[in-house]
């Protein structure tokens, strides 16, 4: 039995195997009526349950785990917590928190302590690449660890041609005798061996945003001036398993870094974008009867007698929100894409898209592929559209471009085009920016010229998703060194603002033309600009116009009495 400090009852000690094995090791205080393996186990080890929280709502139908129902886990009102000095009954979950804290830390029984779940770090490998850790083990005591002194530092893996583990299992260092057997580095000449474990590459990794700032300083880690003139890192991107992965562990540094006194910041990024998963393409699965052949619908996966069956995107055709097999129209097929993984032999191959389709095209395939957090289904058919945009531009400036004079339109569509790339892709909306670069090369291949001034810059647009055949667009246009030294293009916003619009015309609510009009236009403008257009004119002429509905720069509504 244990002693609860609180109460002074006793506590019955157990010792059991169905603790989750995330949760850790050691002594854990098990709530019975509050945790449902807790409850389990109490009712099967006849262990007494005792009701401490309540639901807030609960009424005298209400059936508590001590009488036979449920363990109730969430926050509630307290019963049955109280002794000699405080009394938490009656309390919200969250006030018993408190005063219970504060009870505690005047009664000298604890103290409030933050507890942070860092992941278990196997930091410790058995394995000759890594870095090694600085620490020897003096005349035969293994149980006591000494570490080398900062001139003795960096230690370095010693150059060997075996990388095996030894006869008798130790890790490959231990097999490099002149490496591991040292002496004590604190002078006394007493001999020493090594640590022959290695570090998993994290005691770097974790920290190389630092070095990147001040990559030869042989005196310290990082210049304290660089580290606050450069730091923190102005923005993270990494996918959503970097978050309890690397993430976690540099974040984890770095706050041992700030205790030390090595950085200034207590955070190293200030700004995290977890980019989406890129899943596998779609896998189709329909079923059938073993012994009939005949094809059957998704619900009868798992009948004895079903089997499934993989089937190719040829062999389903889309219908509704789903998919049917083309050889049976009325049966459904599963449709799910999976995580890219050798196992599945779903990966695709870069470099096979490189060969068939160039690297620009990869690469503006997959941020044209929705947005940046988003998770995403390949599909290696979708790769055409923009395959044929690239060649677009490309036949855009091939032959050359001409010293025309751009029109104003000509220049209205392009600084529409330099302000949306630009801002989507400040905002990493990358595939709405393609898509302006889309519309801006769709709408430049109407044009009756091919002004230099306005199409030069689209290079510069294009450059940082397609950099390859930017730089060849670049040249075509007469340009001589990379475009990697110009400066990104400046919007001349008065060409955002368009001199005219087109306004719709209707007649008693029915669309029956538009007309050209200036972008001020007022009433009587609109209407001198639909009589004089001979279609709509000709239809108005001799009509007894009762009204007119102006909504300003939107549309025109001619209210005209219907014949009898």
């Amino acid at each position: 039995m244990a002693t609860n400090p609180a109460t002074g009852e006793g506590v019955p000690v157990w010792v059991a195997d169905y603790v989750l094995g995330s949760y850790g090791t050691g002594a854990i205080m098990a709530v019975p009526a509050h945790d449902a393996r807790d409850l389990e186990f109490a009712r099967a080890m006849d262990i007494a349950v005792k009701e401490v929280v309540r639901p807030a709502d609960a009424n005298e139908n209400y059936e508590s785990p001590a009488e036979g129902g449920e363990a109730f886990g969430g926050a509630g009102v307290m019963v049955n917590s109280a002794n000699a000095e405080v009394s938490l009954d009656g309390k919200s979950t969250a006030e018993a928190r408190e005063a219970m804290l504060e009870w505690l830390e005047a009664s000298g029984k604890g103290e409030r302590k933050v507890q942070y779940k860092l992941r278990d770090w196997l930091f410790s490998r058995q394995r000759y690449w890594g870095e090694p850790f600085p620490i020897v083990f003096v005349d035969g005591d293994t149980n006591t660890p000494v570490a080398l002194s900062a001139d003795d530092l960096p230690l370095e893996l010693p150059p060997t041609e075996n990388y095996k583990p030894s006869a008798e299992g130790e890790p490959p260092l231990s097999t490099v005798s002149e490496w591991v057997n040292t002496t004590d580095p604190s002078g006394s000449g007493k001999p020493a061996v090594r640590e022959t474990n290695t570090m998993p590459q994290w005691a770097g990794s974790c920290w190389y945003y630092l070095r990147f700032v001040d990559p030869d300083n042989v005196g310290a880690p990082i210049d304290p001036e660089k580290e606050k003139y450069w730091m923190p890192v102005d923005m993270y991107v990494g996918g959503a398993e970097h978050a309890v992965l690397h993430l976690l562990y540099a974040r984890f540094w770095h706050k041992v870094l700030y205790d030390c006194g090595v950085v200034s910041t207590k955070e190293p990024f200030r700004r995290l974008v977890s980019q989406g998963m890129i899943l596998g393409e779609v896998e189709y699965t329909a079923y059938r009867e073993s012994e009939s052949g005949e094809w059957v619908p998704p619900a009868r996966a798992g009948d004895e007698g079903v089997e499934a069956v993989s089937v190719s995107a040829e062999e389903v055709q889309k219908k509704g929100n789903g998919y049917t097999l083309v050889a049976a129209p009325g049966v459904g097929v599963d449709s799910r894409a999976h995580k890219m993984s050798k196992s599945r032999g779903n990966v695709i191959n870069p470099d096979d898209i490189v060969a068939e389709y160039g690297a620009d095209s990869l690469r503006l395939y997959e941020m044209f592929m929705g947005p940046l957090t988003d998770t995403k289904v390949w599909n290696t058919r979708d790769i055409e559209g923009v395959h044929r945009f690239l060649a677009k531009c490309w036949r855009l400036f091939e032959g050359g471009l001409d010293d025309s004079e751009p029109t104003e339109e000509q220049l209205r569509e392009l600084h529409r085009c330099i302000k949306k790339v630009g801002e989507d892709t400040e905002a990493m909306r990358f595939n709405t920016a393609i898509s302006a670069m889309m519309e801006f090369v769709n709408a430049a291949q109407k044009w009756d010229t091919r002004p230099k001034e306005a199409l030069r810059v689209l290079p510069l647009l294009l450059a940082s998703y397609a950099p390859h055949i930017a730089e060849d667009l670049w040249a075509q246009a007469g340009e001589g060194e990379s475009l990697a030294y110009e400066p990104w293009p400046e919007v001349d916003e008065s060409l955002l603002v368009a001199s005219t619009f087109t306004l719709p015309v209707q007649v008693l609510g029915k669309t029956k033309g538009t007309v050209e009009v200036p972008a001020d236009c007022d009433q009587e403008g609109a209407m001198a600009a639909v009589m004089d257009d001979e279609k709509l004119g000709a239809m108005l002429e001799g009509k007894d116009i009762k009204k007119v509905i102006w909504v300003p720069g939107k549309i025109i509504n001619l209210i005209i009495p219907k014949k009898k």
